[in-house]
């Protein structure tokens, strides 16, 4: 379906809709509709989300759901953090993840770059499109070089240059998810505070009045300090890199430990190493996804791309760490082929849709049948997007399941990665249904008859 847009994996969205007044409307009867539990549900979810992450950490490095520090933490969030951690390390682990955010910026703004107009902004009168410097790919393979061979350091007499000393990751894996938590908390905060600048574009879903919910959605569409686009940053460069050096980090250690690299961890840092190559090479197609054109910058988006991503999403590797299940080379096999099967299905599917964007005349999809909406556009109806309306995310699915599998099945703490991206994936489904009904009005009740399933044909 030509209309709906490839996501990165990002933050936690669960979905609950409720109508009360605007208190930005001027004397209007107009509803706003509010997401994610409203007030009470950002407010909880602004609150849980930090927890999560920590639990989760400690949970992949025991390999088990340790139930007596859950209850602990719960019991006593502060005291029991204040006591697990030295403040000290974490000042330090403050200052590297900051070293880390500011190397990134360095390379957005001194690599050479396509200049690319994103999406129309919807709600610019003048329909004003923003131009965004692509060059994610290229800092991708400038921090690989840097990391591999030119990593400065002092040997007590001169600077020399070469490997960086990834076990550090590991050694601080917890204290530097924290840290980039306060930072995530600061960021948020300065977003927040600056969105009440005149002459600011908002986001017409974090603009309800109401500041717990605002600050979490997000009041300002696209926060920029001149050319420099914090939210576009953001989504691929931080976080989506640093999840690849935690996972090379991780395997640095596993060799370190037992002499050799298991075959679990080489899949699980081809796979996600690859699916991080991926994102960032398809940077441009991120401008017209609804995190950059519809959701504000605040903590919702902040959280997601700079501490969801890297720390959760390297779970699996952090387990393979201490306990490397030793799967048997056909069982690795396997595990590839269902990696090889998802990412197909994904690249396929994503592809086609933005060749059709591009050019509908162009050789490889002219032959694709599609309904033409009252509003101008095209809706895909055959190809990928025949089979159902969100097949890309099958195929992701696919992808995270298999990264789960290379864990084995001691435990299930490796696969919260596939249980929250399912739960995430239905949530996007029904959040983009809801957005395309409203959007398209009859003709979207004609195209969900010609594709009737959303994400596996002749079954869902």
């Amino acid at each position: 379906m030509s209309e709906q847009e490839d996501k990165t994996p990002q933050s936690s969205k669960e979905i609950s809709s409720k109508l009360i007044d605007n208190p930005y409307k001027e004397k209007s009867s107009e509803m706003f509709d509010y997401e994610f539990g409203g007030p009470i549900g950002t407010f909880l979810t602004t609150v849980s989300l930090p927890v999560v992450l920590v639990v989760l950490t400690h949970f992949a490095a025991e390999g088990r759901v340790d139930k007596e520090y859950l209850l602990q933490l719960l019991s006593s969030p502060i005291q029991f953090l204040s006591s697990s951690f030295d403040s000290m390390k974490i000042l330090y682990c403050m200052m590297g993840v900051l070293a880390w955010f500011l190397f990134q910026v360095i390379l957005e703004r001194l690599l050479p770059c396509n200049l690319v107009e994103g999406a129309p902004l919807k709600n610019d009168p003048k329909g004003k499109r923003l131009t965004y410097r692509i060059n994610g790919h290229l800092a991708f393979w400038v921090t690989l070089l840097v990391v591999n061979s030119f990593w400065p350091s002092w040997d007590g007499e001169r600077l020399i240059f070469g490997r960086a000393p990834l076990y550090i990751l590991y050694d601080n894996y917890q204290e530097l998810a924290l840290a980039t938590i306060l930072w995530c908390i600061l960021l948020s905060t300065y977003l927040y505070i600056r969105s009440f600048r005149k002459g600011l574009l908002l986001a017409e879903g974090g603009d309800s009045g109401i500041l717990v919910y605002d600050f979490f959605m997000g009041r300002e569409l696209n926060p920029r300090w001149g050319s420099f686009d914090w939210k576009e940053f953001c989504e691929l460069r931080p976080g989506l890199i640093g999840w690849m050096l935690l996972n090379l980090s991780f395997m640095t250690v596993q060799e370190r430990k037992l002499g050799y690299i298991s075959g679990s961890m080489i899949l699980v840092n081809l796979f996600q190493n690859i699916y991080v190559w991926d994102a960032l090479y398809q940077e441009k197609a991120i401008l017209t996804t609804m995190d950059i054109t519809t959701d504000g910058f605040g903590y919702m988006l902040v959280f997601g791309d700079l501490a969801w991503v890297p720390f959760t999403y390297t779970l699996q590797a952090r387990y393979l760490v201490d306990h490397d299940p030793g799967l048997s080379p056909w069982s690795l096999l396997t595990i590839l082929a269902t990696n090889c099967f998802g990412y197909f299905i994904f690249r396929g599917a994503n592809s086609q849709k933005d060749a059709f964007r591009r050019d509908p005349d162009a050789k490889e999809v002219s032959h694709l049948q599609y309904l033409q909406t009252k509003r101008g556009t095209r809706l895909l109806t055959s190809g990928w997007w025949g089979l159902a309306r969100k097949i890309n995310y099958t195929g992701d699915w696919i992808m995270g399941l298999s990264w789960c599998m290379v864990c084995g099945v001691d435990s299930i703490v490796p696969y919260y990665y596939a249980i929250y991206f399912a739960i995430l994936l239905i949530h996007r489904g029904i959040r983009d249904d809801q957005m395309c009904q409203a959007k398209y009005g009859n003709d979207w009740n004609v195209y969900k008859n010609m594709v009737p399933y959303r994400f596996i044909p002749g079954i869902i």
